[in-house]
Parts: structure tokens; sequence; C-alpha cells
């Protein structure tokens, strides 16, 4: 199978931008990991929440913050609303699939927890209905889209966008400014 020179340079090209693009979002990052720090002083947790990939970045960004980033210190409160399966399918087939993110937060939440959203489309229902019932319950958020975001903007108390339609490229920022946040609350408590 011959693969196409052009769709790789441009997927490369599109990263190394949007690389630059988070650099710009370091302030922004700083001040979101500021105040999750001080919902953590309050005795608050990270509920963390996605689908597929996100699913899995809002793992990976639970460990980080339950066990460590790179300094053995204090475990950080984080749950990703996305490994319980008696839970996400309980809820899926008694009230639906829109509500597996939603329920949680009701059950789990409260005023001194933030919630980080992450959805590559910004159009995900569950994703939607999550930060929908964090704004009904004062839980502050940090919503982590590609270019639409549009729905979410009205329930979301931060929100970053990632400029482009890639698929791939978004997911690498999703990450990389999740893991910064990790960072940031790590040096922070060490």
């Amino acid at each position: 199978m011959k693969y196409n020179d052009d769709s790789i340079d441009r997927y490369l090209k599109e990263s190394i931008k949007i690389a630059e693009f988070q650099y710009s979002l370091k302030e922004t990052i700083l001040n979101i990991s500021d105040i999750i720090h001080k919902k953590i002083l309050n005795n608050g947790k990270i509920l963390i929440c996605g689908n597929g990939g996100s699913a899995a970045d809002s793992q990976h960004l639970a460990a980080e913050l339950v066990v460590k980033f790179k300094e053995e210190r204090k475990p950080i409160a984080a749950i990703a609303l996305s490994t319980d399966t008696s839970v996400l399918t309980s809820i899926g087939n008694d009230f639906g699939f829109e509500y597996i993110f939603s329920r949680q937060i009701e059950a789990l939440g409260n005023t001194n927890d933030f919630l980080i959203a992450i959805s590559t489309s910004g159009k995900s229902k569950n994703i939607i209905e999550a930060v929908k019932k964090s704004s009904e319950m004062g839980i502050e958020s940090l919503v982590l889209v590609g270019k639409d975001f549009s729905t979410l903007e009205t329930y979301s108390s931060h929100i970053i966008s990632v400029p482009t339609e890639i698929t791939g490229v978004i997911q690498q920022a999703h990450i990389t400014i999740g893991q910064l946040i990790c960072k940031i609350l790590e040096d922070k408590i060490i």
C-alpha cells in the first residue's frame, strides 16, 4: 500500500501549527490550574469525562492526578467518569446514553469540584448534558473541544477550542493541555 505523502505532510504541518497555538494558551492554562488548585484545597475533586479517545484521555489524566505526574506527592482526588461499566450501562439502559456522565455528576459532584469535559466534535450529547448538569449544580468546568464549541458555550465556565478539523491533532492538543494542568497542580502541591 502506498502512502499519500500529501496527507502525511498536511497532518504534520497542522500538528506543528497547533503546537504553536498551544503556547499561546499558557496564561489560560495557568489561570485554570489556579482555579482547580483552590478547589482541591477546599476538598474538591476533579471529575473528567469524554468518549472514545477522549475517554482514554480522561482516564490518563485521572491517573496522573491520583498517582503522580512526575514527583511522589499527596494524591489529588480525580475520577474519570468513563470507567465504571456497571454504572455506564445502567444509566445508558435506564435513562439514555446522553446521561451517562451527568447522572454521575449529580451523584458525586459538589460545588468544590471541577469538571474537565473533553469532546473533539463539541457535539457529543452526553458531554453537553454533563456540562449542563455541572452548571446547574454550580460546578465550574473546563471544556476541551475542537473548532465547534457553540453548543457548549452557554454552559461552560471555561472553553479551550483547538482550531483545526483534524481529529488526531485536536486530541494531541487536548492531552497536552491536560498534562500541563496535571504538572502545574503537582508543582503546587509539592
